[in-house]
């Protein structure tokens, strides 16, 4: 029954990290549009609300106006350009976010279909920490792990060693 509920890797230890850390009573706004993930918080007794698919970089209203107990953002903000913004807009006082890790061995995302699928930034873990010490926020913990392919060559195989995916828990410290 596990992995129907996480069909992945990276859902099995996004949904362990969360659990870690946010209890299923407390409520969430999930940054982006309903999605795979915030399906499984939801089944998984999580009371979560989504933001409608707005432009964070040009509209935080829903972020500013929302009364949640916790923000998560899971891989949001390397698609916007001014994660500075969005991460000061928050009023919750608990943020779980993922980021992808940017790959000395591999070029930022870039979706040649959809134009809205591209990564803006690929953070290194000491700049999102960085990031979110600017914005007023205290790690309380993080993790990171890989991302490994079935692919053969040799990028597939350094991403068996080399993290991909940074999850930090934080609290706010100052607004």
């Amino acid at each position: 029954m596990y992995e129907k509920t996480h069909p992945n890797k990276r859902f099995k230890l996004t949904f362990e990290f969360l659990e870690k850390h946010i209890k299923t009573s407390e409520s969430i706004l999930d940054l982006g549009v309903e999605n795979p993930f915030s399906k499984i918080m939801t089944s998984s007794g999580y009371k979560v609300k989504n933001t409608a698919g707005e432009d964070l970089d040009i509209d935080t209203s829903t972020i500013e106006n929302s009364n949640t107990d916790v923000i998560t953002a899971f891989e949001i903000f390397e698609h916007l350009l001014s994660p500075f913004t969005v991460l000061k807009s928050i009023k919750s006082d608990k943020l779980v976010a993922s980021v992808p890790l940017k790959l000395w061995f591999s070029n930022a995302y870039r979706s040649k279909i959809d134009m809205r699928d591209r990564h803006y930034h690929e953070f290194e873990d000491w700049q999102f920490d960085w990031l979110l010490e600017k914005t007023g926020w205290k790690i309380i913990d993080r993790q990171k792990w890989t991302n490994p392919t079935k692919k053969i060559g040799l990028r597939p195989i350094l991403r068996w060693f080399i993290p991909r995916y940074y999850i930090v828990y934080a609290e706010r410290i100052s607004k």
